[in-house]
């Protein structure tokens, strides 16, 4: 039976920051925005009134950070930069008992779960890109023109970036984004989504610890608003996103007026393909477990499980068996493995997704289906097999804890069913064969693939993460994800102006 500890929750709710946009250094608990009103995901009681951010907050960040762009952080010495952030990076690694005690409160994330899976790459990511800031370079290139040119590139930062962040894993994405983003030299307004402030405010207080200038990070919590008015700002040299493609369609269109280049990090329907000569202990509970993660709102999650016919009947009874025994409770209890959905909303729609593919025959539901207890917004991990891929519980990102299954016959069907997405972030492979493997993940549509069970490319710092069709564009992660946030000047210098001041008299 779910029990959730109300008390509890109120508690720990008194260490949270304070709801706050942060603007140059200085804390603003007032926005022109207007008030959200923060629900605990698990006791559907209001937990917080966070500030938003209006048109007018959003410009003064802007110009803030623009100030601090052009005031030295842009021009920095590269090792002074890099001091700087190894100070901030170590703080966060030191607090990361914050993050994680933020975590259950801001989207009900399991304490457990962001402990022992957010956190570490948390750390990987920010510590990677504070050894990158004084190893920047350019190229010399060859005289493409003849002998009297000398030419060679540099490397320089875009200016304000806006960072424009997810909430169903805020640590990670500001993680993902912003090391890389200061690492070049760039200076940052990140805009969190008003059901998740926490993370970037606590980020941003360990920025100043660390020695970061004012201005370097500006927060401006908000909606939709705050964000339209980020985006259409004119001080803004770059925009990078983690959401949806609906979202990310209306700032491409926004952004158009003025040609902002774009990062996209968006949605995914990840196929993850079981033949015969998998470990199938080991798949089976990988395919069921990485699913459910994050209570099953995360982009990168496996949700299509294709099965070789040959053991596809073995294989749901195993991921059945492996859901059933998932613990889903109170998010504050290190042995809950799932926590609820970031809302009632969510919890509805999600719900009304089940039902109407059930009721339509899009699938045979087997395994959940339906909301635990009537507090909070915990829905049961549900399983459908028999799954027509063409149908929208197969092709749609449902954004909560639901698997669906699917036979195919042979290695051409499965990549078939796989690449017949509009999606393409991550995409698995479970086999034994090396050959098999090799030819298929040169064949899946996506930007990231993992074969067998273990870590995933977002769990390595020095891996490019991102994807392809309607997941998006551009990368995070390694030296791809540090070259989103410069832009590369080409130079070329006269032989004769270098060696001589002056271009000899023609004869």
């Amino acid at each position: 039976m779910l029990s959730i500890d109300i008390s509890g929750h109120q508690a720990a709710a008194k260490n949270l920051p304070t709801p706050r946009l942060i603007i140059d250094g200085s804390d603003r608990t007032e926005g022109s925005g207007g008030v959200y009103e923060h629900v605990n995901s698990s006791t559907g009681l209001v937990q917080a009134e966070i500030p938003l951010a209006g048109a007018r907050e959003v410009d003064e960040a802007v110009r803030a950070a623009r100030r601090a762009f052009d005031g030295g952080w842009g021009s920095m010495r590269p090792s002074k930069r890099r001091a700087l952030l190894t100070r901030f990076a170590n703080l966060i690694v030191d607090h990361g008992e914050d993050f994680a005690q933020i975590a259950p409160l801001e989207n009900g994330i399991p304490i457990s779960a962001f402990r022992n899976g957010h956190f570490p790459i948390i750390e990987e990511w920010v510590s990677y890109y504070a050894g990158w800031a004084d190893k920047i370079s350019g190229d010399v290139l060859a005289a493409y023109s003849g002998e009297e040119h000398f030419e060679y590139t540099i490397p320089e930062p875009y200016g304000v970036v806006a960072h424009i962040i997810t909430w169903n894993a805020p640590a990670m994405s500001l993680a993902l984004k912003i090391p890389a983003c200061l690492a070049a030299g760039n200076t940052v307004v990140i805009k969190p989504s008003e059901m998740t402030p926490w993370s970037a405010i606590r980020w941003t207080e360990l920025a100043k610890e660390a020695g970061i200038p004012d201005g370097v990070l500006n927060v401006v919590t908000g909606d939709a608003t705050a964000g339209e008015a980020l985006v259409a700002h004119r001080g803004v040299d770059k925009i990078t996103f983690t959401g949806g493609p609906a979202t990310a369609q209306r700032i491409m269109r926004m952004a158009a007026e003025r040609l902002t280049p774009l990062t996209f990090e968006l949605g995914g329907k990840g196929p993850n393909l079981l033949f015969e000569d998998a470990d199938l202990p080991a798949s089976i509970a990988h395919g069921a477990m990485m699913c459910m993660g994050g209570t099953g709102q995360g982009c990168a999650n496996p949700t299509r499980l294709l099965v070789a016919e040959a053991i596809y009947d073995e294989v749901v009874e195993g991921v059945k068996s492996t859901l059933a025994g998932l613990v889903t409770g109170d998010p504050l209890d290190p042995a809950t493995g799932l926590g609820p959905v970031i809302n009632e909303a969510a919890r509805e729609r999600i719900l009304a997704t089940v039902n109407e593919a059930a009721s339509e025959g899009w699938g045979k539901l087997v395994q959940g289906g339906s909301r635990i207890g009537t507090v909070g917004n915990f829905i049961e991990p549900t399983l459908f097999i028999d799954t027509d891929n063409t149908s929208p519980i197969a092709q749609k990102e449902i954004f909560g804890p639901v698997l669906v299954m699917m036979p195919f016959r042979d290695e051409a069907e499965a990549i078939a069913l796989a690449n017949d997405s509009d999606y393409g972030l991550t995409a698995w492979v479970q086999t034994r064969d090396v050959t098999r493997m090799t030819r298929i993940v040169t064949k899946l549509r996506a930007g990231n693939v993992m074969v067998n069970p273990g870590p995933n490319t977002v769990s390595c710092a020095n891996s490019a993460f991102g994807g392809v069709g309607m997941s998006g564009f551009g990368r995070e992660g390694g030296k791809a994800g540090l070259e989103e946030f410069l832009r590369p000047k080409g130079v070329s210098v006269s032989r004769y102006i270098q060696h001589f001041g002056a271009a000899p008299e023609p004869s």
